[in-house]
């Protein structure tokens, strides 16, 4: 399905029935992550999967995609499908945009679930990180994700999910040169939402204690600082693969 925003066609799907459920992928992902876990949801749930600004088949809108941005464009998709009141579940970007849609329709969100992502903004240390891989992407970007996507992994993990690796791989190369760079702007521009996260009673973080992106100890201080439900998995950053059958179990309690 798709509907417009600005001048891009914003791709997205729509299933089942019952509360509505929104699932945010992250940074050079796209809606074809959450297959199996909106299957899992859309049994009783309605589950609405969308690809966010220059990611998947959505093209960019401009060369900075700021949270907001991103953030506009989901609400765009949902008063097509007139929906007015949503669980937010995201996936490392995908929480930073939930957070922004919080903080611009919280009347909108019955509750926001944190997937392997923080409220926190970027520290000085990952700006540096991310203006220097933009400048390597306009060199070449496919190395940069050949680098990059095995490191979301716990070490023990790479050779579990190999073959799942290839297909991750292969969802990032569908990110073009400029949804990359963008979408790292916006990354690096966002603020700290600690206070969006603490209105929401139902509020949950997702962490690997393996994760190599997120700290872990960090993640769970926050969640104890902000009062909010901890969910600790055994591997890495990609808990919907490495721990695909917990978060499921956890989702489908978190948004009944």
């Amino acid at each position: 399905m798709i509907v417009k925003y600005k001048e891009s066609e914003v791709f997205y799907t729509n299933q089942g029935k019952g509360g509505a459920v929104v699932l945010l992928h992250g940074f050079l992902e796209n809606l074809s992550m959450w297959k199996e876990v909106s299957e899992a949801l859309s049994t009783r749930n309605r589950v609405i999967t969308i690809d966010l600004l220059g990611h998947g088949k959505t093209e960019s809108v401009g060369y900075v995609h700021s949270m907001k941005e991103m953030a506009l464009a989901v609400q765009v998709v949902l008063k097509k499908l007139r929906i007015r009141k949503s669980y937010f579940i995201g996936h490392s970007m995908g929480g930073y945009v939930a957070l922004e849609f919080a903080k611009l329709f919280p009347e909108n969100v019955k509750g926001i679930c944190l997937m392997n992502s923080t409220s926190q903004e970027d520290s000085e240390e990952r700006k540096r990180i991310r203006k220097g891989a933009n400048e390597i992407a306009k060199k070449n970007l496919s190395r940069l994700i050949q680098a990059a996507i095995p490191n979301l992994f716990a070490e023990d993990s790479k050779e579990k999910y190999s073959e799942e690796i290839k297909e991750v791989l292969e969802q990032a190369k569908q990110t073009s040169v400029r949804g990359y760079m963008a979408a790292n702007e916006g990354m690096m521009l966002r603020a700290n939402n600690e206070e969006v996260l603490k209105q929401f009673d139902k509020r949950a973080i997702v962490v690997g204690e393996k994760d190599p992106v997120l700290n872990y100890n960090a993640i769970a201080e926050e969640a104890k600082r902000t009062k909010t439900t901890l969910v600790r998995f055994p591997d890495g950053h990609m808990s919907h693969i490495e721990n695909k059958e917990l978060l499921v179990d956890f989702l489908k309690r978190f948004v009944k």
